[in-house]
């Protein structure tokens, strides 16, 4: 056989951790194998992802030096959280005099940081403080001391204006490292002023480090073991990868990074530019969007707390693939957030059918405090079965042959009839009112992203990933009048997602009226973050957005582990790229053409009433851009200013009490960049530093998108 490159993508699950062997250059999948996830495991999580690695390796014949690419997600962050595994932090707050450290002291006293009030799990702060100019090697020890008597484990530095300037904490984190201690400078974490935020930021993610670290080492020396040198990659919350060894720094950009990597699989493999995608387990439902080829992104809270920490936009619902039922005696009551394999029982439609004898309905609390009305039927033979989501989706015959999900519809009826029989109803009529409750939560949950992200609704499609995906999606989508597609796959998505992931770091700064010089070093520090984090500095691109209320400037770097290999996707002709424009419009936009096309890019219009939607799509296939009413001009690089000042006028809405003008995108080489601001001189400054270095005579595509007033 001869030398391959492959890539590999652990995703730990709820249930299952998997792992996908892809092929570097094609993307082929080599091989998968799955694990039971370790949850309970003296290791933790990590002994999942290291066994189904190894197995993975084993069963496809993958030789350690045919690896480029090792990542995984990891839930251990998240679980941390959520089980309260968490150390006690010190914080060494450090300010000027005067009124500004009066005032700063009082934003560097933390409190107690509450994860779960109902159950009392927190994370336990003390704090001292140490005036700037008394900061010394003997004055830090004398606060570390101060704070391990008190009981601390783990050290936040934070200073008043750290982010300014970050000697000071550094001092400190260099006594504490001397002390063999774990430490986090909360201006490492964000340097977004903020400093209650920024430093409980910090907290939280030094409260994991003693069991991320642990962690850290056990899979990267199995790793290793297994005769694998490639850098380990974390996937992180954001749907980017770091170096393992930044993780140890910053391990809370590992929170829900298991969500991030059904959006990446989502993106990179499935070439989903524009959708509303689900990811359905056994347990939770991952929905979130992807936009003119970006995932939607939020600040995440973690036990309700206001954080600094990126992250996809995912919304979790308790409704997935295993779902248990709650009933009472006349009608569903809900379905979730309990799955089956909490209560240790297998779906019904997967058992088989001469097993379901003598049928008998018991109601229990799958966990202590649950509510008591979650069904399980009891078998003659004595196995106890749950019928799910999946079960009610093959009742129905929504579930096709070919996907995950499928199962055994009369095994499904056999288990719910007494159920049906209690309540008087047909099993098909029961199977409904189970997925009318999960549409409730899944519809809400949709319009709430289409509103928050402004999608065209008349282009809004449902992807479906994750083994339980044929159980939601269908349903929800004819609900809806959605079309979906469930590919090839869908159960290892996530693992995909992991595989396919870029290095990306985020570098946010508050600056007002930001200049050309302010834009270039934010790059600069973005793109050199990127490349600390393991990405190859010929791949790294940095994409700037600036929010002229706040004055945050934000720089998103992202870049691949290794030099880009030949791109072997079929470039698409214009017809195939017409097909997908008009695929992508719908049935009801008409006099669907080609508007202008440069060499890696077709632009596409057509007619929706007074609108003009517009489509970019690049030779690859993928629909880059969406216009729900937009213009599209070529012109030479050398033109681009004459040509955005003039549409800025000529698109502009006017309202009573305000002018809305329209966002750009520019497709110029093999990119297409995004402009948003209200503010003509930041959208000219920032298509400058995109276009200064290309050939004034290259063609280049404007594209106005002009405000929906409707």
């Amino acid at each position: 056989m001869c030398d391959r490159k492959i890539r590999m993508g652990i995703d730990v699950g709820g249930t299952y951790t998997k792992c996908v062997a892809m092929d570097n250059t094609t993307h082929e999948i080599i091989g998968k194998k799955q694990v039971k996830t370790t949850h309970d495991d003296q290791s933790g999580v990590a002994r999942g992802v290291v066994e189904s690695f190894q197995l993975c390796m084993q069963e496809n014949n993958i030789k350690p030096e045919d690896i480029i690419f090792v990542a995984h997600s990891t839930t251990q962050a998240t679980n941390a959280f959520i089980e309260g595994d968490v150390a006690s932090v010190g914080v060494i707050g450090v300010a000027g005099g005067g009124l500004e450290g009066f005032l700063s002291k009082r934003q560097l006293q933390l409190k107690d940081i509450i994860l779960d009030e109902k159950v009392g799990r927190l994370i336990k702060v003390y704090n001292t403080f140490i005036k700037k100019k008394m900061l010394t090697a003997e004055t830090i020890n004398k606060g570390i001391d101060e704070l391990l008597g008190e009981g601390a484990e783990v050290i936040v530095a934070s200073m008043a204006f750290g982010v300014d300037g970050m000697g000071e904490e550094e001092m400190i984190h260099e006594q504490v490292e001397k002390r063999n201690m774990p430490v986090t400078m909360a201006s490492d974490i964000t340097k977004l002023y903020g400093l209650t935020r920024r430093t409980r930021t910090a907290a939280i993610n030094a409260s994991i480090l003693p069991k991320m670290m642990a962690t850290a080492n056990a899979t990267e020396s199995s790793v290793r073991n297994a005769g694998v040198n490639v850098p380990l990659m974390v996937m992180r919350g954001d749907g980017g990868v770091m170096e393992i060894s930044e993780m140890r720094k910053r391990p809370i950009l590992t929170a829900l990074s298991g969500p991030a990597a059904s959006v990446m699989g989502s993106l990179m493999y499935l070439r989903a530019s524009n959708a509303i995608y689900f990811e359905v387990g056994g347990t939770t439902t991952n929905i979130g969007v992807i936009k003119n080829g970006r995932p939607g992104v939020d600040y995440a809270k973690i036990g309700g707390h206001d954080t600094y920490v990126s992250s996809l936009d995912v919304s979790i619902l308790g409704c997935a693939g295993g779902s248990m039922v709650r009933i009472s005696d006349k009608e569903v009551v809900d379905v979730g957030p309990r799955s089956a394999h909490i209560a240790g029982c297998e779906y019904a439609c997967f058992t088989p059918e001469e097993e379901i004898v003598d049928p008998k309905i018991q109601l229990v609390s799958p966990k202590k405090g649950d509510p008591d009305d979650y069904v399980i039927i009891l078998l003659k033979n004595g196995k106890r079965i749950c019928f799910t989501n999946t079960c009610a989706a093959n009742v129905l015959g929504l579930v096709e042959d070919q996907y995950f999900a499928h199962g055994s519809a009369e095994s499904a009826r056999k288990a719910m009839q007494p159920v049906a029989d209690k309540m008087g109803i047909t099993v098909e009529a029961l199977a409904t009112q189970i997925l009318e409750k999960d549409y409730e939560k899944v519809s809400s949950c949709i319009n709430a992203l289409a509103e928050k992200y402004q999608l065209d609704k008349e282009s809004m499609r449902l992807v479906g990933c994750g083994g339980g995906a044929a159980s939601l999606v269908p349903y929800c989508a004819k609900k809806m009048d959605l079309p979906y597609s469930i590919p090839e796959n869908a159960e290892v998505i996530s693992s995909i997602g992991v595989a396919l992931a870029m290095v990306r770091d985020v570098v946010e700064r508050v600056i007002p009226s930001p200049t050309k010089d302010d834009i270039s070093r934010i790059k600069k520090e973005a793109a050199d973050m990127a490349i600390g984090s393991g990405a190859d500095p010929e791949t790294v691109e940095v994409h700037v957005e600036i929010d002229n209320q706040t004055g945050k400037v934000t720089a998103i770097a992202t870049g691949s582990t290794e030099v880009k290999t030949t791109d072997l996707l079929k470039e698409c002709d214009e017809e195939e790229a017409l097909a997908l424009a008009k695929g992508d419009m719908g049935s009801k936009v008409s006099n669907i053409m080609l508007e202008k096309k440069i060499e890696k890019f077709y632009v596409f219009s057509g007619t929706l009433g007074d609108f003009t939607p517009i489509r970019i799509v690049d030779k690859k296939g993928f629909v880059k851009v969406q216009c729900s009413n937009a213009k599209a001009i070529k012109c030479k690089a050398s033109e681009y200013e004459s040509v955005v000042t003039s549409m800025w006028n000529e698109q502009a809405t006017f309202k009573t009490d305000s002018v809305l003008r329209p966002d750009y995108f520019v497709c110029y080489g093999p990119r297409v960049s995004d402009y948003a601001s209200n503010e003509l001189n930041q959208i000219l400054l920032l298509m400058d530093l995109d276009l200064s270095d290309r050939g004034a005579e290259e063609e280049i595509i404007i594209v106005a998108s002009i405000v929906d007033t409707k």
